[in-house]
């Protein structure tokens, strides 16, 4: 047997991927395939859970392939996934009843007013750390019993089981002899009592979902997760490492310390802060989730969520006439520094910490000399302001893990940019590591299975184990970043529905 190998299986919205990692976290060889999207109405997004299945076991076998090594040498398998997209399949015959339900789903919004109205978000949010939102698993899932004949019944009969997506595929990689989540993915649903580890019966009982029906929770690295079939990849191979995508992107980038700290640019942009071992109840509608849970120890984070980042960069393309994401770029570095405009890309409204639904996008401080080289720099401005004010939130949440040298490491599309990672350190104050590596959840999930492989002896050798990064330093002076941020803040209250 050669140098030991692990497999990472990235089960995203829009794609299904997998990639072959040496132990120094270097990716060998990958593979992907798009993922089908359903609309049946209006807000409504689902997906075939067995075209994922399928399209999963296709791209392990065609990475493991082009890496060009036996399959002897893959020592194990981690699996990140989209979060919070539930699945409701037979226990005996293996197969969905109803198309997965996605996390983009908006469905279930008047049950969550309902139970809003009936003042139980504080107890709910206390408990799990959670907004009351159709975003998570909960209310998803007993919709799916409520709607399809019969389901509500068969669960209680024991006929049916459910999960979010690493759920679904434990369960059919192990041929059905595992049905587990892991505390990240449990974190997501509504359902899971932070502090306590598990499964929250009060929480069972808002949400109408019988217990027999959910997976056991394990760690997000061990032995849990049991091995796959041996015709699927071409030998049993054990499962050793699961986690949710920003979870497994947190490992990615190495943030395993309290304060450590990293952004996904993407369409959106999602920014996690470690908190270590406090769960802080958060005062600005901050999430408060798991960031991992490894030898019975568990570690929590704060999540903040951009709804527009990367898609801002596109209206400038699709919108404005722009020619490409790169000509906005240097657009937006021939702009002048004190042109005074600001873009608010709230387009479907903004995310933490306002939680405007109805809140929608302007372009403030125009004059008769700027034009479209300052719209797109304050576009890109626009992604940094956002993120300062998720870290503002969070150094008021959890001020104690905010200490000297804090840094922020990014990942995602945006990343790519020099450019970029330089305007969101002058504007955010803190130093930007930007990721050499971008595919970071993949390599999460592949660090977290090496973890439960033994590959690596804990985290922070695991954490280590992962590409160098470029950084860049905050070179505005404090009081320009002060003044520049009180315009953001006051373009911002212009936008506001409320």
């Amino acid at each position: 047997m050669g140098e030991p190998l692990i497999l990472a299986l990235d089960q995203g919205t829009t794609s299904t991927r997998a990639v072959v990692f040496d132990r120094q976290g270097a990716s060998l060889s990958e593979a992907s395939r798009p993922l089908r999207q359903y609309y049946p109405d209006d807000g409504w997004v689902e997906h075939d859970a067995e075209e994922i299945f399928q399209a999963s076991i296709e791209v392990m076998r065609e990475a493991v392939e082009r890496a060009g090594r036996p399959i002897s040498d893959v020592a194990a398998i981690g699996i990140t996934n989209q979060r919070e997209t539930v699945v409701l399949w037979d226990k005996v015959t293996g197969r969905p009843v109803h198309r997965a339900i996605v996390w983009q789903d908006r469905r279930t919004e008047d049950v969550c007013a309902r139970l809003r109205d009936d003042g139980l978000e504080p107890r709910i949010t206390e408990r799990t750390g959670l907004l009351l939102d159709p975003y998570f698993a909960g209310t998803k899932l007993a919709w799916l019993l409520d709607n399809v004949e019969g389901a509500r019944a068969r669960a209680e009969a024991g006929e049916l089981l459910a999960g979010t997506i690493d759920s679904w595929l434990v369960w059919k990689l192990t041929g059905g002899a595992r049905h587990v989540t892991d505390a990240t993915n449990a974190s997501r649903t509504l359902l899971f009592d932070l502090r306590a580890g598990d499964w929250s019966e009060e929480m069972l009982q808002i949400f109408r979902v019988p217990a027999k029906v959910l997976p056991q929770v394990v760690d997000c690295a061990g032995d849990g997760f049991g091995e796959t079939m041996p015709d699927l990849v071409g030998r049993p191979i054990p499962i050793r490492g699961v986690a949710g995508d920003q979870q497994a992107a947190l490992m990615g980038q190495g943030c395993v310390r309290p304060g450590e700290m990293k952004a996904t640019y993407g369409t959106g942009c999602f920014l996690l802060v470690n908190t270590g071992e406090a769960a802080p109840v958060s005062g600005a509608r901050l999430l408060t989730t798991v960031a991992a849970r490894v030898g019975g120890r568990t570690t929590f984070a704060l999540e903040g969520s951009i709804f527009i980042a990367g898609a801002a960069i596109q209206w400038l393309c699709e919108g404005l006439g722009v020619q490409s994401p790169a000509s906005a770029e240097q657009l937006a570095q021939a702009a002048r520094e004190d042109h005074g405009v600001m873009v608010v890309p709230a387009f479907t409204g903004l995310g933490a910490p306002w939680w405007d639904a109805g809140a929608r996008g302007a372009i403030t401080g125009l004059t008769r000399d700027a034009g479209l080289a300052e719209i797109c720099r304050a576009t890109f401005d626009a992604c940094a302001w956002q993120t300062l004010d998720l870290i503002e939130a969070m150094r008021s949440d959890a001020a104690e893990a905010f200490g000297p040298g804090v840094e922020l490491r990014i990942d995602g599309g945006m990343s790519r940019s020099a450019w970029f990672a330089q305007r969101l350190a002058d504007l955010t104050g803190v130093s930007v590591c930007r990721a050499s590596y971008l595919e970071t959840t993949a390599l999460g999930a592949a660090l977290f299975a090496g973890l439960g492989a033994g590959l690596y002896g804990s985290m922070e050798e695991a954490a280590e184990a992962r590409p160098t990064t470029d950084h860049a330093k905050p070179a505005w002076d404090a009081d320009a970043r002060a003044a520049g941020y009180a315009r953001w803040r006051a373009a911002v209250q212009r936008v506001r529905s409320a």
